[in-house]
C-alpha cells in the first residue's frame, strides 16, 4: 500500500524511494541467518552431532542479504568505502562484524566444532544488533528512528531464525528434540515479536508520526497479526499436543508462516512505511503587526 497526498509543495512527509526491496533483502537475509545461527547454537548444545548444515544455511542467508545491499549500491565497485567510517556509521560496523562472522563460521565448518558454532552465533547476534542500529540511526525517517526499532529488528530476526529452523529442522535435528522443545521455543519468540511490534505501533501513534506511516502500518496490521503471528502460534501449540505426522506438518507450516511474517514486517517497514520528516515551522511568522501563530506540522498525527 502506498498513501498519496495532494501535496504540490512537498510540505507533508512523502515515502522515501532510496531503499527498496534490495535493502529490505539485506535485513531479511541478515536477520534470518543470524537468528537461525542463534537457534542452531541451542540445538547443538542440546546434543546435535554436526554443525555443518547449520553454519552453511545461516551464513548463506547472511551472504545473500549482503549481496542484496551490494546490488543497491549505485557504484558497486566502491563498496569497500563502507569500511572507512567505524566511528560514525553502523553500516561500517555491520561490515566489520561480517568479517569475523564468516571467519569463525568457516573455522566451525572446517573443524566441525560445536563451540565454534556457538561463537559464530554470538558474533551473529552482534551483526543483528548492528543492523538494528542502522535503521535506528536513520533520523530522517520517523518510523526508523524510534527507539523500539532496535528490539523490533532483533526480535524479528530471532523469530525468523526459529521459523527457518522449524521449516528445515526436521532434516537436521533429533526428532525428539524437534517435537518436544522447539515448538514451545518458537511460540515464545513469536509472542515476543508480536508484543514488540504492537508496542512499536502504539507508541508511534501516541507520540506522533507521519499519517502515511500510520496508514500503511494499520493497513498491514491484520495480515501481520493473523498470518504472521496468530495462525503460527496456534499451529505450534497443535504440534506440541498432537502426535504423528500431523504434528510435524503443523509445526512446519506454522514455522513457514512465522518466517514469512517476519519478512513481511521488514518489507513493509522499509519500503512502504518509511515516510520522511517533511517540513514544519515551529512558529508561523506574521508580517507587520500581530502575534505569531502556533507552528505547523502538516501530514503528521497529533501526539
Amino acid at each position: 500500500m502506498s498513501v498519496r497526498f495532494d501535496n504540490p509543495d512537498r510540505a507533508e512527509p512523502w515515502a522515501q524511494r532510496h531503499w527498496d526491496l534490495r535493502a529490505a533483502g539485506n535485513f531479511i537475509g541478515g536477520g534470518t541467518g543470524t537468528g537461525f545461527l542463534a537457534l542452531a547454537a541451542i540445538v547443538v548444545l542440546a546434543g546435535s552431532k554436526t554443525v555443518l548444515p547449520f553454519i552453511v544455511i545461516g551464513l548463506g542467508f547472511v551472504a545473500l542479504g549482503l549481496f542484496c545491499v551490494w546490488l543497491e549500491i549505485g557504484r558497486m565497485f566502491r563498496a569497500a568505502n563502507v569500511l572507512f567510517h567505524p566511528q560514525t556509521s553502523w553500516m561500517t560496523r555491520e561490515a566489520l562484524v561480517a568479517a569475523p562472522l564468516f571467519g569463525v563460521g568457516l573455522f566451525a565448518i572446517w573443524f566441525d566444532d560445536r563451540m565454534a558454532l556457538v561463537a559464530t552465533a554470538a558474533v551473529g547476534l552482534a551483526f543483528l544488533y548492528c543492523q538494528a542500529r542502522i535503521l535506528q540511526a536513520s533520523k530522517g525517517i520517523p518510523a526508523w528512528r524510534h527507539p523500539l526499532v532496535v528490539p523490533l529488528i532483533i526480535a524479528t530476526g530471532l523469530a525468523e531464525g526459529a521459523g527457518l529452523m522449524g521449516v528445515i529442522g526436521w532434516f537436521v535435528v533429533d526428532d525428539r528434540f524437534y517435537m518436544q522443545f522447539l515448538p514451545p521455543l518458537f511460540a515464545v519468540l513469536l509472542v515476543a515479536r508480536f508484543l514488540v511490534w504492537r508496542t512499536y505501533i502504539r507508541r508511534l501513534g501516541r507520540e506522533g508520526a507521519p499519517l502515511g506511516t500510520l496508514a500503511v502500518l494499520r493497513h498491514y496490521q491484520p495480515m501481520i497479526f493473523g498470518f504472521g503471528h496468530l495462525a503460527p502460534f496456534v499451529l505450534f501449540l497443535m504440534g506440541y499436543v498432537i502426535s504423528g505426522r500431523s504434528a510435524l506438518l503443523s509445526v512446519m507450516l506454522g514455522a513457514a508462516m512465522a518466517l514469512v511474517g517476519g519478512w513481511l514486517i521488514k518489507v513493509v517497514l522499509i519500503t512502504q512505511a518509511a515516510y520522511n520528516q517533511g517540513f514544519q515551522l515551529p512558529k508561523i511568522p506574521v508580517r507587520g503587526i500581530g502575534m505569531p501563530r502556533p507552528g505547523a506540522k502538516p501530514g503528521w498525527s497529533e501526539p
